[in-house]
């Protein structure tokens, strides 16, 4: 796979499974990219930050979205020196759905980078699965606000033109096998 083909996104509401799928395809042999998000919160905790979801929300959107923009273009290095995926906790158009979930303005500019920094055009969203979902010191939601990320994240992906495909509810390494069959990987 070469260009946007290459970039392959798992998104979804917190809690889903989508990061324990991501580090079974890292184990793997795959290359990945992790959330932004999580390590956006842990550098502001760490340095007492407010670019935090319970702090300054348009903040921590902007420095979600350098390190996605940063995420892709080291993916697209990648593939083209070694060839092979890069499959992403997360993409730039999960920054966007996270401002709409906040009731805050897409900047213009944002809406660009996403239109030219593609992935792979399916998107594999991990549904809200309440049998799994548990909260965490980043993870703060609650599992209404878990299923609504998930079903905002289809909206702005499939208005960025993706096609989203759900996983199955089903364990880990199901999940794995319908990825790569999808893939072809």
């Amino acid at each position: 796979m070469t260009g946007p083909n290459h970039s392959i996104v798992l998104t979804g509401g917190p809690g889903g499974g989508k990061t324990s799928v991501i580090e079974a395809l890292a184990e793997a042999g795959f290359r990945t990219a992790p959330e932004s998000g999580r390590a956006v919160i842990r550098q502001e905790m760490a340095r007492g930050g407010s670019a935090l979801p319970w702090g300054d929300r348009a903040a921590f959107a902007v420095a979600m979205a350098a390190l996605d923009e940063a995420a892709h273009d080291a993916a697209q290095v990648a593939a083209q020196t070694t060839g092979g995926v890069t499959i992403f906790d997360r993409g730039l158009p999960d920054v966007i759905g996270y401002l709409a979930l906040c009731g805050l303005p897409v900047p213009d500019n944002l809406q660009r980078t996403a239109r030219r920094l593609r992935y792979h055009g399916e998107v594999f969203l991990a549904p809200f699965w309440p049998d799994i979902y548990t909260g965490d010191a980043e993870r703060r939601q609650d599992a209404r606000e878990a299923a609504e990320t998930a079903r905002v994240m289809r909206l702005t992906y499939e208005g960025l033109g993706y096609a989203v495909t759900d996983l199955p509810l089903a364990p880990v390494a199901a999940r794995v096998r319908f990825l790569r069959e999808r893939l072809g990987l």
